[in-house]
């Protein structure tokens, strides 16, 4: 069911619709939003002449690609997708409707730009991809790591990226890599009893849907057992992972909105540059260290933008 949401508009867009999907309903993409709709009454739009609707379906291909039908078939200006599924879904159902993506990690990667110039597509908008090998490291600098235990779920762009970036810095660095893949919530058990039997020095958790739905529930198994947990998802830190390294989800709905801006202003999407992420932080949480009787080194707390104490 399509929902209306605040609406927005400029004088020069008289009687726009922008139609947005999240790729699921998680806490990172509604902030993504939030921040859109904010940044676009900022820029003097209003509710006189552009409409915001939104759509947050099961995660699921099918309901992306339905969701996007109904987008055409309203006569959407401009689509706004936040996450690797939904912008690849919006990409391949949109008739002739400009896509702006959000929160999408590696957009060159997953598919949904042909390069970080310009996307070569009828889309633009900005990538969420931060360093992996720093978050990494900044972990190993707290406790050694020769196994690395791995949350993700293949079926899902962004953490099949991530993945793959894992396997190189492996590869690089003598790790070894024990990967689980998660369809749904209800694999986390099986796949948190794997890497405990293969006795993991630390637990990576990757963008994917399960492992986000999950966060809490992962990081009280793992200070159970003294294994730290590391991120890269928006709020992971706060939620209880040793070091998250994060993009900034009010900046990712921030861009968006300048690139609807702009789109509705004349701009051709597919001239447009990706966008990276400016607002980035490596967030140290030491409540979590504490929980798993490891010491945080000056140089670790001196490089971190933020102290969780």
């Amino acid at each position: 069911m399509l929902c209306a949401v605040i609406p927005a508009s400029d004088s020069r867009a008289g009687g726009k619709l922008v139609a947005a999907l999240l790729t699921c309903d998680l806490p990172r993409y509604r902030d993504a939003h939030r921040a859109f709709v904010k940044a676009l009454v900022q820029k003097g739009y209003d509710q006189s002449n552009v409409e915001v609707i939104t759509q947050t379906p099961n995660p699921d291909l099918i309901s992306w690609s339905n969701s996007v039908r109904k987008f055409n078939a309203i006569g959407a200006d401009v689509i706004v997708a936040y996450g690797a599924s939904a912008a690849l879904a919006s990409l391949r159902e949109a008739q002739d409707i400009p896509v702006v993506f959000a929160d999408v990690y590696g957009p060159v990667e997953t598919g949904v730009a042909r390069s970080m110039t310009s996307s070569g597509r009828n889309c633009a908008g900005v990538s969420s991809k931060v360093p992996l090998v720093t978050l990494i490291k900044t972990a190993m600098e707290l406790k050694p790591i020769k196994t690395l235990g791995i949350i993700s779920a293949s079926r899902e762009e962004g953490a099949l990226v991530q993945l793959k970036e894992a396997r190189k810095i492996a590869a690089q660095s003598g790790i070894v890599l024990v990967e689980t893949n998660v369809a749904s919530v209800a694999g986390v058990d099986t796949a948190l009893a794997t890497l405990y039997a293969t006795r993991v020095d630390c637990v990576y958790v990757t963008e994917c849907t399960a492992g986000s739905r999950s966060f809490e529930k992962i990081v009280h198994r793992c200070n159970e057992l003294k294994i730290p947990v590391i991120s890269q998802m928006p709020g992971a830190a706060h939620k209880g992972a040793l070091i998250s390294l994060e993009a900034d989800p009010v900046e990712q709905g921030q861009l968006a909105a300048e690139y609807v801006a702009r789109i509705l202003s004349g701009k051709k999407a597919s001239h447009l540059p990706v966008a990276t992420p400016k607002r980035v932080d490596l967030i140290v949480n030491m409540k979590a260290a504490r929980l798993l009787d490891l010491n945080v080194p000056f140089p670790v707390l001196s490089a971190a933008t933020r102290v969780l104490k």
